[in-house]
């Protein structure tokens, strides 16, 4: 009998310590860098981009590896920085799941070229799908995240792409910039103090947008409601550092001084994409959060547009949602990304 339970130990033991070890290369596996290039620089890469005004670089830095799930982030902006994830280390690396890093071209770490023509929608797609290639993903594991104009750049990609894309997210951005303006307009601004509304509007019509008492009145009275629902000594420094890089030539050209609509000649002023989101046809989350800039009632309408969607809320949240419902919406991802991978979608 002594020898019985002794041999059961053993083998209770063995079994015990082999799951250790699948556990310890699983985890080395993940934090491998032994490629030369990745272990010199840490993972960080600076692609070489072709574009009609010649070839440029961009910055992008690989966390983890897994050859099933990749996450390629698309920042907001445009002309922000991947900088608004990173508290996105606090979660994916405990679950396995390699996510890169990705500075747009424009954008702080990567080249800044001084030439608008390169910031367009179409250009920007090729980039992505340069940086895909340059990266080897592909279908059995690209996964594509966008939030914001990250968003914008995502749906498009996809129209053009998505027989490259495991899975797409689409985070706290709606398909229609007019319908953006219009919730702006007439749903969230008479939200605001009345007397606040009418100078930010009356400073709006006056394209008065560097007047500090403009940016006063939006940071105090609709930011710190609609993009980060904290007080603006309590935002994240990832978040602070993020906008101190923002290239403010790519973000006025493109979506205007303001963050209440997108505002004044901004080039993404009518863009609208609601009538081909159906030919959308890969796994698909959307996002959208109580308090956002963006119409959460449109982005859930967005999930049933696309063939294939989720729809993801964030009760607590407001734009930037991964920090003021950081649980609902990170592990809200981390569910999709699983569930998309063991084809539980």
């Amino acid at each position: 009998m002594k020898l019985k339970l002794l041999l059961c130990f053993s083998l209770i033991m063995v079994t015990f310590f082999n799951c250790k070890n699948k556990e310890e290369v699983s985890h080395l596996n993940y934090f491998d860098y032994s490629n030369p290039e990745d272990q010199y620089t840490g993972g960080i890469r600076m692609i070489p981009i072709k574009t009609p005004a010649g070839e440029f670089k961009v910055w992008t830095k690989r966390i983890g590896n897994n050859p099933k799930i990749k996450v390629l982030l698309l920042h907001g902006g445009p002309g922000v920085t991947h900088e608004l994830y990173e508290c996105f280390d606090g979660y994916f690396p405990k679950e396995g799941i390699e996510y890169i890093y990705y500075d747009q071209l424009g954008s702080y770490y990567s080249d800044q070229p001084d030439d608008n023509r390169l910031w367009t929608n179409d250009r920007f797609v090729d980039e992505v799908e340069q940086v895909r290639k340059a990266l080897g993903l592909n279908k059995d594991n690209f996964y594509l995240l966008g939030q914001s104009w990250g968003g914008i750049l995502a749906m498009e990609y996809a129209f053009k792409h998505q027989n490259n894309l495991k899975g797409l997210i689409i985070s706290n951005m709606m398909s229609s910039a007019p319908l953006y303006n219009k919730y702006a307009e007439e749903v969230l601004g008479p939200k605001l103090p009345k007397d606040v509304f009418e100078q930010i509007k009356t400073f709006e019509k006056n394209k008065d947008y560097h007047n500090p008492k403009y940016q006063e009145l939006l940071f105090k009275y609709y930011y710190t409601e609609h993009i980060l629902r904290k007080p603006l000594n309590k935002w994240p420094e990832a978040v602070n550092r993020c906008f101190k890089h923002l290239n403010p030539n790519v973000y006025i050209f493109m979506q205007g001084p303001s963050e209440f609509g997108i505002t004044g000649n901004a080039t993404l002023k009518n863009w609208d994409v609601r009538d081909k989101l159906k030919s959308i046809s890969v796994p698909t989350l959307v996002i959208g959060s109580k308090h956002d800039t963006m119409d959460p009632k449109h982005m859930e309408w967005m999930s049933k547009e696309v063939q294939n969607g989720r729809f993801l809320f964030c009760p607590n949240g407001s734009h930037l949602s991964q920090y003021d419902d950081q649980k609902t919406y990170i592990l809200g991802v981390i569910k999709f990304l699983n569930d998309v991978n063991e084809n539980k979608f």
